[in-house]
Formats: C-alpha cells, sequence, structure tokens
C-alpha cells in the first residue's frame, strides 16, 4: 500500500510516465487531445491565444490512477489481467450453468469477492493519497501577471508564455526562462536540491561584468542556506542563474506586460543540464542557454523577487521528462506463479480429462444398466456427451488447486511493520521508515547488487576542516601524546568574526597564528583569497558564504577562524580582515577549477603593489609544478597527505608565487588573447593558466572530512557479508569519490587493484577493461597458487589425517573439497578464475562507451568481477542505464538508493527503490518503494524485514498450496468409487469455508509474524540472507515437494478412512459405511491434520499464532455442530443435507480412532524426515536456533569472555584509521565542471560488535551454495571469502576488512555445515595442531559452556597473525549435536590483557 504522509514542503507528487499518447489539458477534468511530436517550441510572451494553437500542456500534474465514476470498472479489469482472478470468474461463470455444476455459486463467489474487495481497498487507498498529493501541488499559489496586473493563481491554471513573479523562499512552478530580478544585472540565486539531489553546481552565468553583490534583507532566511557554508559546511546546492540583458531592466510589472518576446526553443527534453534557444525581440536574437533557466523544482534563495516567461509547463517540465517512465514492478515470486497458476490450470485439465475419460467408460460398461431407474437428464442423450459434461463438473470441483491470493494480505502486514520499526526511526529528522508499495516486500530477501548515489546518501552533505600542514609540520591531531582528547578551541577571545560552529582542537596551530608565523598566516591568506565564495553580511561580522561547493566553504571558514576572514569581493577587489586589519586586494585573474585541470589559482596585488599566484588544487597535479627547491618539503609533505588519505580526508595542497610586472603584463596578454578566441577558446585558457602555474613554492596541504552518515561503513561491511554487492553511481568527480569509497570501505588498500577506466575513445576503454580483466585473472591465478602452497603446508602439519587432506576423498564435511587445495580448472570463460578482492573506478565518459550496445558484455564482466564499483561524473539516464545493464545480463535481483531527482530513473529502473528523505529533497522518495532517512537503516530493510518476508512468503506459499492439494486431490480419488459422477466427498459448506474460515487465518499469521531466527541474530549471521538470492526456498522443486506431500495427505485421508470404515458397524450392527460419515471423518481428519502441520511448520509463536491455529480448529467444530443442528434444517431444509450426521458421527470411538490413525501416517513421516534432515544436514539456522537456545540455557555470570575480546577491540572503522598508508587520495573541492570565476571577473551506526560472530568461518571455500551460484551465474567468480588460508599478516599491520568474512557458519540458511577452518590472530602462541576424533596434542582442558561458540572465532583487534589457531566447524557440530568430537583450547590476547577461553566437546550418550 502506498502510504503517502503530508510533508509541509511536499511540492511535487508521483511522477507521471514520460510517453503518453494522450494527455488531459486545461484544468482538472479537462478534455483529451492529442499529442503532436514536437520539433521546436515557439513561445510568445502575454500572449495565450498564440500559444494555445500548439496545444502545450498546462501545469496540471495528475498522478491518480481513477475517479469516482472509473474506479469500478478500471480496478476490476487491472485485477482480472491476473491469471488465478480471471480463472476464478470463468469458473463462476460455468457454475451458473446447471447441467454441470454440482456445486453452488457461491463456493466460488465468496472467496473470489473477498480476495477482490481487500484488493480494491488497498488500492483506492493508494489512488486516495495520490488525489491528495496531486490537489496540494495543484492548487499552489502564484503570481502571475494577466492583463497588466499580477493576479493570484492556481498551479494547474499556469499557461505557457505566461510571466510569473517568484518572490524569495519560493519554488518555482514550471521552467521559467529568467527575464529580471531585484538582484543586479539579473542575477538571482537558486537552491536545486530538489532537482538535481548532487551538490556539484555546475552552471554558471556568460556576463561579462558583475558588480559587488547588493546588500539586502530579503525576507526570511532559510536556516539551511544561513549555514550553508559556516563549518561544518552542510552542502545546499546553490547556483547563480542570469538573465539576458535586454531583459534584465524589464522590473516593473507595467513594463512587463508590455514585452512580447518570443522564444524559439528546443522540444521538451530530459537533459537537466542543458538548454537551447533564443529570445525574437524587437528585430533583434539573443540566445538562450541553460544559465537563464529557472526549472521546475528549484527554489529561489536570497532574492527578493525575480519574473520568468513560463516555457515548459506540467508534464514538459525538465523535471517531469527527467522522472523516467513509471514502472509497474512484479517479484520474482510473482512471476514464478504466474507460471505455476498455468502448470496448475494444465494438471487440472489432464485430472479433469482422466476422470471424463472414467466417466465415459463407466456410463457404457455400467450405467447403461441403470437406466431404467437412474436415466439421464436431458440434454444428456449418450454416454461421450455425459463424459463431456462430466469434465467441466470436475473442473468445478477441482478448482481449489488453484491459490486464490491472500499474499496482499501478508505484503499489507509486512509493510506496516517497516513503518513501525522504531530502529529505522532517525530522531535527529523525525523520519520514520515508509514503506511505500506493498508488492515488493519479499524481493527485499533477494538483493544482489546495490546501486547508490553518493552525496546525501552515503555522506551527511557536511565538511570539516580536520588537519592541515604548515611548512612540513602537521596540525590538527585529535589526541595528543598521552592519548587524552583535547578541548575544542574557542576562537572568540581572539577573533570577533570567528565562526561559532568551527571545530578545532590543536591549539599549537592557533597559537602559530598569534605569534605571526609567515607560514602559517600566508597559509591562512591563500584559504581566504583562492576561492569563489559569494559573502553576504547581514549585519557587523554575521557573515553568510555562497559557493558551489562546501569543501571550499570549509577552507574558507578555516582561515576566518584563524584570523584571515573572507568579508567581500567586487569584480576587481577582494576586501579581508587579517588579523583584525582590513585589507583590499586587487583581483588580476581567477584560473578556474575545471575537472581536467583539477586546480584553480587566482593572481592578486596587496595594498603595497606585490602581485602573487595563489595556488589549491590535488597534489598529484600541484606537486609536479612546485620550484626544485622544494623537494625536502616536498618529501614531507607527501608523508601528511599519505596518512590523511589513510584516514579517509578529503586533501588539497597549496602552493604560491611571487610574479614581477613585466612577467604578469606579458601573461596577461597572453591571457586575454585565448579569452577572446572564436575557436578551442577552452583549450587555449588551459595553456595559458598552465604556463604561469610553473616554479610555485609549496606552503603545505589541508585535510576535510566528509562526513559519512552514521553506520554507512559497518552497513557495506555487513552487506558485504550477505554477498551483495555495492556499487556508487554519483555525479561527482573522481576523487570525490573514490574518497568515500575508501571512507565507506567500500575500497580498501588489502585489494589486489583498484582499476580506473578513463578512456576517451571505445577503443581505449575496451583496451582498459582488457586489460583489467587480464590483470585479474593474473593476479588471482598467482594467489590461488599461494593458496595451494599454504593449505599443503598447513594440511600436513596440523590436520594429518583427520579428513582434511584436500581432496574430495578425504574431506570430512561430505566431498567438498577446500578451496585452493588443488589449482583450478581451466575456466569455461575468461573471469571464471578470478577469485580476489578488486576495485573498479570508471569515469562517466568512458561509461558512456561502455554503455554501448558492443561492449556491455565487457564492461559487465569486469565489473562484476570486482568487489566495488564506483561510477563517477555519470549522468542520471547514466545510471539507470548501468542498473538495467546488470538486469539484462546478471538476472539478479537489483536496489537503487537515492535522495535527489538525478537518482530517480535510476530508483524507478531497478527492481526496488529507496529513496532517502534527506537534505536533498523529496522527489527521490516521491518515487521511490521504500523512504527512510539514513543509508545504514538498509540492513535492517534487507537484513531483517526482506528476509523475513521473503521467508515467511515462501513458507506460505508452500503451505497453501499444501493444504489446496490434501484438500481437492480427495475429490479425485473419490471419483474412482462414485462412478466418475462428479459427486463431491465434502458437504458443499465445507468446501466453502475451508479456505476462508478453517484453514486461512493460521496460514496469514505464519505469514505475517513467523520468523526463523531473531532479528539480532539476522544481523549477526548475514549468511542467512543468500538462501533468498539463490532462490531455494520457493522454487519448481519446492514447488513439486509441496504439491507431492499435499498428493500423499490426500491418498492417506481418502484410503484410511475408506478402509476402516467401509468394513465398521455400529453396536447396534448397523453399517459405518455411508457418505455422510465417511464425508465428516475425512473432514475432520483433513482440518486437523492441516492444523498440526502449520504448527510444525510455524517457527515463532505469538499469542496470535495461537488464537488463529486452535482458534480455527475449534470454528471448525463449532460451524459443524451448527450446520448439521435441527435448527438450520427446519429453516432451510433444502439447503442443509447433513442433519445430525456430526453429532451422530463423532460420537463413535472408531471414527476417532481413524482420524487418529490418518494424522499420524501423514505427520510421522514428516517429522522423522525433520529430524534427520537436522541431525544429519543441519542448515544454518537451525544451528543459529541451537546455539540460541543453549546460550539461554546456559548463561554465563558476566565475566571475560571471547565477546569480551571483540567488544574491547573496538570497532573495525576506528581501527583501520592511521593503519592504511600509501594511499593518497586528493579530495580537491569542486566537484562541478567550473567554478565561479568567470562569473566574480565579470560582474557541498550498528556497532561493529554485532560483525564478530559474522566472521566465524570467514574463509569457507567450495560450500554447494557457492556451486549453485556459480550455476546460475556461470561468470561468477568465486567468492572473495574463500580463503580457507588467509595470508599472514603482522598485528599491527593493516586490518583485513570486513568483506573477507563470511556469515559465523559460513554458509546460508541453505547451507549444510561443513568443515571448514578460520584463523585468530595471535602474536605470541604458537598454532594449535588438533585432530577431530583424536585426542588433541595439547592435552584436554576443562569444558566452557557452548555460548562461547557465537564468538569463538571472532579475530581479536581484527587482525591475523601468522601463529594463529585453527578450528573447524566440526567442533561447532560437536558441541551443538553431541557428535564425536575432542577437546580444543584456545587462548586470545590482546595488548591489554590475555582472555582466556576453554571450550570441551565432547560425544553425546
Amino acid at each position: 500500500m502506498t502510504v503517502l504522509k503530508t510533508l509541509q514542503e511536499q511540492w511535487f507528487p508521483l511522477p507521471v510516465p514520460l510517453h503518453r499518447k494522450k494527455k488531459k489539458t486545461g484544468s482538472a477534468g479537462g478534455r483529451w487531445e492529442k499529442r503532436r511530436t514536437e520539433e521546436e517550441r515557439k513561445v510568445k510572451a502575454n500572449d495565450r491565444e498564440y500559444n494555445e494553437k500548439f496545444q502545450y500542456a498546462s501545469n496540471c500534474i495528475m498522478t491518480s490512477k481513477y475517479n469516482v465514476l472509473t474506479f469500478l470498472p478500471v480496478n476490476l479489469f487491472e485485477q482480472f489481467q491476473e491469471v488465478a482472478n480471471t480463472y476464478f470468474l470463468f469458473l463462476l461463470i460455468l457454475q451458473l450453468i446447471p447441467q454441470i455444476s454440482s456445486l453452488s455459486w457461491f463456493t466460488t463467489i465468496v472467496p473470489l469477492a473477498l480476495v477482490l474487495s481487500i484488493t480494491a481497498v488497498k488500492d483506492a487507498t493508494d489512488d486516495y493519497f495520490r488525489h491528495k498529493s496531486d490537489n496540494q501541488v495543484n492548487n499552489r499559489q502564484s503570481r502571475v501577471l494577466i492583463r497588466g496586473s499580477l493576479q493570484n493563481e492556481k498551479w494547474m491554471n499556469v499557461r505557457v508564455g505566461d510571466i510569473i513573479k517568484l518572490e524569495n523562499n519560493q519554488f518555482v512552478s514550471a521552467d521559467l526562462l529568467l527575464l529580471s530580478s531585484s538582484e543586479p544585472h539579473g542575477l538571482c540565486y537558486i537552491e536545486t536540491a530538489e532537482l538535481d539531489g548532487s551538490e556539484n553546481a555546475r552552471g554558471r552565468p556568460k556576463q561579462k561584468q558583475q558588480p559587488k553583490k547588493k546588500k539586502k534583507k530579503v525576507g526570511r532566511q532559510n536556516p539551511v542556506v544561513k549555514g550553508v557554508l559556516l563549518s561544518p559546511c552542510r552542502e545546499t546546492n546553490m547556483k547563480v542563474r542570469q538573465s539576458v540583458s535586454v531583459t534584465a531592466e524589464l522590473g516593473d510589472p507595467n513594463n512587463l506586460a508590455t514585452f512580447d518576446g518570443e522564444v524559439v526553443c528546443e522540444p521538451p527534453n530530459n537533459k537537466l543540464d542543458r538548454f537551447c534557444g533564443a529570445l525574437c525581440w524587437r528585430d533583434k536574437k539573443y540566445p538562450l542557454t541553460n544559465q537563464n533557466m529557472l526549472l521546475r523544482g528549484c527554489v529561489l534563495r536570497n532574492t527578493e523577487a525575480c519574473y520568468g516567461l513560463v516555457i515548459f509547463a506540467g508534464p514538459d517540465t525538465k523535471l517531469m521528462q527527467n522522472s523516467g517512465r513509471t514502472k509497474f514492478k512484479r517479484t520474482s515470486i510473482d512471476r514464478l506463479m504466474n507460471t505455476l497458476v498455468l502448470w496448475i490450470f494444465g494438471f487440472l485439465v489432464c485430472m479433469g480429462v482422466i476422470l471424463a475419460v472414467g466417466n465415459a467408460v463407466w456410463e457404457k460398461e455400467v450405467g447403461s444398466l441403470f437406466q431404467s431407474y437412474l436415466p439421464w437428464e436431458p440434454p444428456v442423450d449418450n454416454f461421450l456427451f455425459s463424459s463431456f459434461l462430466s469434465f467441466w463438473s470436475y473442473v468445478i470441483i477441482l478448482n481449489t488447486v488453484m491459490p486464490i491470493s491472500l499474499v496482499e494480505v501478508i505484503r499489507l502486514g509486512h509493510s506496516y511493520f517497516i513503518n513501525w520499526d522504531r530502529q529505522m526511526f532517525c530522531s535527529q529528522r523525525n523520519t520514520a521508515a515508509e514503506a511505500r508499495t506493498t508488492t515488493l516486500n519479499e524481493e527485499l530477501g533477494q538483493v544482489e547488487y546495490i546501486f547508490s548515489d553518493k552525496t546525501g546518501t552515503l555522506t551527511q552533505n557536511i565538511m570539516s576542516f580536520n588537519k592541515c600542514s604548515i611548512n612540513g609540520q602537521t596540525y590538527g591531531e585529535g589526541t595528543d601524546r598521552m592519548g587524552t582528547q583535547p578541548k575544542r578551541l574557542d576562537f572568540t577571545p581572539f577573533n570577533s568574526l570567528a565562526d561559532p560552529d568551527f571545530s578545532f582542537y590543536d591549539d599549537k596551530l592557533l597559537e602559530l597564528v598569534k605569534v605571526g608565523d609567515p607560514h602559517a598566516q600566508e597559509f591562512f591568506r591563500l584559504l581566504s583569497l583562492c576561492h569563489t565564495v559569494m559573502s553576504e553580511e547581514k549585519s557587523e561580522g554575521e557573515l553568510v558564504y555562497k559557493a558551489q561547493s562546501p569543501d571550499e566553504g570549509a577552507l574558507v571558514t578555516a582561515a576566518r577562524n584563524f584570523g584571515f576572514v573572507f568579508r567581500s569581493r567586487t569584480p576587481g577587489t577582494i576586501t579581508t580582515t587579517e588579523m583584525g586589519r582590513t585589507v583590499t586586494y586587487s583581483l588580476l585573474a581567477i584560473l578556474d577549477f575545471n575537472n581536467i585541470r583539477k586546480r584553480m589559482s587566482v593572481i592578486v596585488r596587496n595594498p603595497e603593489g606585490r602581485i602573487r599566484l595563489y595556488c589549491k588544487g590535488a597534489d598529484t597535479v600541484l606537486l609536479e609544478r612546485l620550484h626544485p627547491s622544494n623537494q625536502e618539503l616536498m618529501a614531507v609533505t607527501s608523508d601528511h597527505l599519505n596518512e590523511y588519505g589513510a584516514d579517509g580526508l578529503r586533501t588539497l595542497a597549496l602552493a604560491f608565487r611571487d610574479l614581477s610586472e613585466e612577467e604578469w603584463e606579458v601573461w596577461s596578454e597572453s591571457h586575454q588573447f585565448a579569452d577572446k578566441a572564436t575557436d578551442c577558446r577552452e583549450d587555449r585558457l588551459a595553456a595559458a593558466y598552465d604556463k604561469i602555474e610553473q616554479d610555485m613554492m609549496l606552503l603545505g596541504a589541508t585535510a576535510i572530512e566528509d562526513k559519512l552518515q552514521e553506520g554507512v561503513p559497518e552497513t557495506i561491511a555487513l552487506l558485504s557479508l550477505a554477498n551483495i554487492k555495492v556499487w556508487v553511481l554519483t555525479g561527482d568527480k573522481q576523487e570525490t569519490a573514490v574518497n568515500i569509497g575508501y571512507s565507506c570501505k567500500m575500497l580498501t588498500d588489502d585489494m589486489g587493484e583498484v582499476f580506473i577506466i578513463g578512456g576517451h575513445t571505445v577503443q581505449s576503454v575496451r583496451q582498459e577493461l582488457r586489460r583489467a580483466r587480464e590483470r585479474m585473472v593474473e593476479m588471482s591465478r598467482a594467489r590461488d597458487g599461494e593458496k595451494r602452497e599454504g593449505m599443503e603446508g598447513r594440511a600436513e602439519a596440523c590436520f594429518m589425517g583427520n579428513g582434511f587432506g584436500g581432496g574430495p576423498e578425504g574431506d570430512g564435511g561430505g566431498g567438498k573439497p577446500l578451496q585452493g587445495s588443488s589449482f583450478p580448472s581451466p575456466p569455461s570463460s575468461f573471469m571464471d578464475s578470478i577469485s580476489g578482492e578488486f576495485g573498479l573506478v570508471i569515469n562517466g565518459h568512458s561509461l558512456a562507451h561502455a554503455l554501448e550496445a558492443d561492449m556491455e558484455l565487457e564492461f559487465v564482466s569486469t565489473a562484476c568481477a570486482c568487489k566495488a564499483v564506483i561510477c563517477c561524473r555519470v549522468t542520471p539516464l547514466q545510471k539507470a542505464q548501468v542498473v538495467e545493464l546488470i538486469k539484462k545480463y546478471r538476472k539478479a535481483v537489483t536496489l537503487a538508493v537515492g535522495d535527489g531527482a538525478n537518482d530517480v530513473s535510476m530508483i524507478k529502473s531497478a527492481h526496488i527503490g529507496v529513496g532517502i528523505s534527506g537534505q536533498e529533497g523529496i522527489q527521490a522518495v516521491l518515487a521511490s518503494d521504500y523512504s527512510f532517512a539514513q543509508f545504514r537503516f538498509l540492513q535492517r530493510l534487507l537484513l531483517v524485514h526482506g528476509r523475513w518476508s521473503y521467508l515467511r512468503m515462501c513458507r506460505f506459499l508452500c503451505y497453501f498450496f499444501y493444504k489446496n492439494f490434501a484438500f481437492t486431490m480427495v475429490h479425485f480419488w473419490f471419483g474412482f468409487f462414485c462412478g466418475f459422477s462428479a459427486q463431491t466427498v465434502y458437504d458443499q459448506y465445507f468446501i466453502t469455508l475451508y479456505n476462508i474460515v478453517y484453514t486461512s487465518l493460521p496460514v496469514l499469521a505464519m505469514g505475517i509474524f513467523d520468523q526463523d531466527v531473531p532479528e539480532q541474530r539476522s544481523l549477526e549471521y548475514p549468511k542467512l540472507y543468500e538462501p533468498g538470492q539463490l532462490n531455494l526456498l520457493f522454487n519448481k522443486k519446492e514447488f513439486f515437494i509441496c504439491i507431492a506431500q499435499g498428493i500423499y495427505t490426500s491418498v492417506v485421508l481418502f484410503f484410511v478412512p475408506y478402509a476402516v470404515l467401509s468394513n465398521s458397524t455400529q453396536s447396534n450392527g448397523v453399517p459405518l459405511a455411508d457418505y455422510q460419515t465417511f464425508a465428516v471423518t475425512t473432514a475432520t481428519a483433513l482440518v486437523i491434520v492441516v492444523s498440526v502441520q502449520i504448527a510444525l511448520d510455524t517457527g515463532f509463536w505469538t499469542v496470535i499464532n495461537h488464537v488463529f491455529v486452535w482458534g480455527s480448529l475449534g470454528s471448525y467444530f463449532t460451524i459443524m455442530f451448527a450446520l448439521h443442528s435441527q435448527t438450520l434444517f427446519r429453516i432451510f431444509p433444502n439447503q442443509f443435507h447433513f442433519v445430525g450426521c456430526a453429532q451422530s458421527t463423532l460420537l463413535k470411538p472408531v471414527v476417532w480412532l481413524t482420524i487418529a490413525l490418518a494424522t499420524a501416517i501423514c505427520v510421522v513421516p514428516v517429522l522423522a524426515f525433520r529430524f534427520l534432515k537436522l541431525d544429519l544436514k543441519p542448515q544454518l539456522s537451525d544451528t543459529v536456533r541451537y546455539t540460541q537456545l543453549v546460550l539461554q540455557k546456559r548463561r554465563k555470570p558476566a565475566g571475560r569472555s571471547l565477546g569480551g575480546v571483540w567488544r574491547g577491540a573496538g570497532s573495525v572503522s576506528e581501527s583501520r584509521l592511521g593503519t592504511r598508508g600509501g594511499s593518497r587520495r586528493s579530495g580537491y573541492a569542486f566537484a562541478h565542471q567550473e567554478g565561479f570565476g568567470e562569473l566574480i571577473t565579470s560582474g557541498k551506526n550498528m556497532r561493529l560488535s554485532s560483525l564478530g560472530l559474522a566472521s566465524f568461518a570467514s574463509r569457507h571455500s567450495s560450500s554447494w551454495i557457492e556451486t549453485l551460484r556459480r550455476k546460475k551465474n556461470p561468470h561468477t567468480p568465486p567468492s572473495a571469502s574463500g580463503d580457507s588460508s588467509p595470508a599472514p599478516s603482522r598485528a599491527s599491520g593493516p586490518v583485513p576488512p570486513l568483506s573477507n568474512s563470511s556469515s559465523v557458519l559460513g554458509g546460508s540458511q541453505e547451507t549444510p555445515i561443513e568443515e571448514e577452518t578460520v584463523t585468530e590472530a595471535r602474536q605470541d602462541v604458537p598454532t594449535v595442531s588438533c585432530s577431530f576424533g583424536q585426542p588433541a596434542a595439547s592435552g584436554s582442558a576443562r569444558a566452557s559452556p557452548p555460548d562461547d561458540l557465537t564468538s569463538a572465532a571472532v579475530r581479536s583487534h581484527g587482525t591475523d597473525s601468522p601463529g594463529g589457531w585453527t578450528l573447524s566447524l566440526g567442533t561447532v557440530q560437536e558441541a551443538l549435536f553431541g557428535w564425536k568430537g575432542t577437546e580444543v583450547r584456545v587462548d586470545a590476547s590482546d595488548n591489554q590483557e590475555s582472555q582466556h577461553v576453554a571450550m570441551e566437546t565432547s560425544q553425546a550418550e
């Protein structure tokens, strides 16, 4: 069910399909008109009559599907597109024919009407919220210029060609051409969070002059905007737009009323960053670009008012065009169910044919003998026609093998569980998780690929100045030498203009600035001058910064706090306050940033007349432009950069160069020549910039923290353990995206290699992809060879004779060799042998070539062999194309998560779309299937709610098919004993109530509330998620098993009562073998058997389960006695024929003995099979439950345990900081193509301890679940977690990434417990050699409770050491199931204390 909440800032409803043949125009409920294909658009200002002849779309948005008149027919039409519903409608029609119907019509119409009604109520509720959202948007007010005066008009009444007045903080109602603004030179500021999601400000006006921004107060300041660039800096997606110069002065409504210009432009399209057109006015043409446009979805900020001409309205706006086609999403279970329904129908037809043939034979051979007193009823006149009618009669009787869907009810319950989950509630934003659809819940448990946006999804959009390096000294350490956290510095006594929100902890740097150190002061002077930030001083000392990058804001704010305050700028000057003294610099030139230069510079003249170039940029490009005298300082600074990069910080290098007047004059002339060039202007400018940015002197480096959302690294690690691959698709530049990749642990230095794909041609991209694959195969084979040698040595040293010899015949785990025990067989394809961990980073221009038809397979095979993939500089369309590519070639369930409008296409393309309701508006939320406030909630959505939904749905379907076949097939067997006359076994009321009353509520309770393990265990054992990915719990095989069990039950339920009652007599000698007694006995046995079966199937009992299961059983007897009572018979003698039958039948002991016998024969084999399976081939969920039971029974007193070792070791993310080295990654401030430069010069947790158990058996290799995965995806490489012999490392070395780990027991829910090994880090304890089934070499140790098992293999400090200890999962089996075992003694120690864990397993008596 779509449950849209009333949002105060909701301005835009759910998007409608892109491609329409018809659309509504005019007001709501207007006429339908044919759309024509536009080649160009012509719009004339203030002339509605002229514009209406083109039949342009109005600004009315209609996303609802129904109205009062169309709801019933349209909704029924949609519902009867379901195969099952259409089938039951067909049966209902057949039942109305008396010659073939042996059942009353209500036996079919009552269940069908119930299902249709539930679905209709759900659909009506969904559409009600759509109507509510539509009305809220369409009824917003706009100020429209009509006949010379401004009038209030609803958004839906706005037309193309109207002139609209916008005021500060108002949403833009349509795509407008900016005509004029209250700001000088037609400038206005807009916030594009709703539009593009990402903060990357890419646009800039082309005007040559821009005066100093007028200082004025403009209405209510948005609190987010006000704090845009105060540290920590929050991203607001602020952009600048500018009107055409000829219309800039038309700021008065009287002047605008006479404006009659005509715009000729491109037709509606979805390109957010491009607009091409021309304004024709007064016999002149003025070119129009995207910098002159205000797009729907933007918000006017810091601008008192502006006027715009409507170019595109309603569904033609770029926002709506970019929303993509609305797709109806179906789960894999839905698609399978449609197939199974057809199979069942075929099976039903086969049974009907068999019984019809039997009827023909019986009527011909036997029935003819009874014609004298049992003649054929008209129109039957021969046995063939009787057989024909019998076929249709049996189709009606056996129709209950077809499932009537209760799935929607279960999905609705699952959706409410998501909505009610308090652990997915974000208190900071007061936002709860929301399931906006009910059709996809179980597919949340089958996700294999997650495609995530970066900004606002993985990050908080908050930047903070963290560390810096000045003249070879680093500052900003979080702790002092004593290990204590220093106090936050108070800058107020030193600087009255300091930002009180700025956080810094190293007082040495502040003292350095105070004493006047020239290097430190020049460092912060550079930060205060070399930027494109715009400042607004609302009152004395109250500064508001506006910038296109939050990094810039953080740097400028840092300079502000250290005494170098940027105050204001004009096209030719920059005014600062340096250590309390106001200084004005002449701004000679801005050498602007672009994605190729990766740096920016300014050239300024100080009041003393000295000319200096200040430059900041990526260290990879700036360090190579330094003067040779900087070699020593550069080496030290490079080390600092490496340290900052290891901490996941975004780094910049800073440098300067003094220029003489002659050098400046010569360069200025060449620069002006390049600037005025008509051809290759960008290349000429780049060459000029490069010429002067040489021989610079290094000042130092900065390190900015792009704060991740809480719990992002832990969430990605946990999802990786569940075999879910996370891809990041972002519009940001490569350096920024890679930095975040390292910060959130997608990329690690432990990876084999991170490949960068940056080719600009198809051929270069193809070569780079092929080289990457060749390198992967080469490294994988080398790694496998090392593992093989290590495994052979370890097998000889530690496991001689214990069944771990490496060959299948010696494998104690059932003939499954450990990975690495032998060289892999020659791969069937190029990528089959990939087993390492690799990363792939690809740029947007390269991705455009990789997505071409002949390159798709190259890209997919390379990317899917990598553990992490980051796509940079991608457009919204490319995001959707990547998702579609994986869906096409991998046949895997995909999930897309984003928070901006640029993520909408990706969200709609994926099987499941998730919207983050964060800083970037609600457009992604409105297009999503699920929404919540933080990325970390994704782990609960998938590993808890998704896995449970899949489990519940599969158990529901299995039981549903079982009980229906057990019920229906009794009619089939009875046909052979009733002359194939289509006589039913049961009373018709029992047939009607069986699926509605007697068995519906128990299975609904199981489908809604059932659990296999608690939610905490679902998170601790992520391998439990894998059965859903492999579709193991409900597939064609499981379906046939269910119907086989159902058929077996029907055989027992028919033939056992038949055999017993046929020869039984009552106490008075009267035979029991009458039809009604047999019917009551069989029906009672059926209800009891299916009730016992669901009791066995239910894994989690609640009060509701007990009430529904035993209440349904009680309701059966209550209703049966009522229906067989004398009272109803007297009232309706023609309807109730079983009068008194229940009372007489159920009082006979032989009947209850028969029922007990049938129940035992049906249930005992099931119990025996399950006990044997649990004992011989337990699943991971079985072991988890058993371990939990042991934990509950044997609670140790609070003391030292191995779990405590894990908790004491700290989180992995903490231990990683400072240990990764050698990964210098520039995080240059700007993620847009170019900056404000030309504009200025011319005018953006789950506790890791719960992951500890997930690393138990992390090195498993060739389990059958991996075999299934490779069968499903032939090109899927073996799991990276398949190292049974991890590479040793020192305790002080890098920590192995979490993704190297698997689950606690190394298997999925369907994975049998195999003998696997894990390595525990120790520095001083030699490897313990042990042989299961033999005495331990180290002797016996006293047994400790088995609850240590859950954490026994957690790595101390997350590290491996050469002298580790090994523990076979055979030990787990011995401890849990009493198998033959021995004793294992484990000593685990860390740097602070040594903790002892003794574990003993013994053979069960």
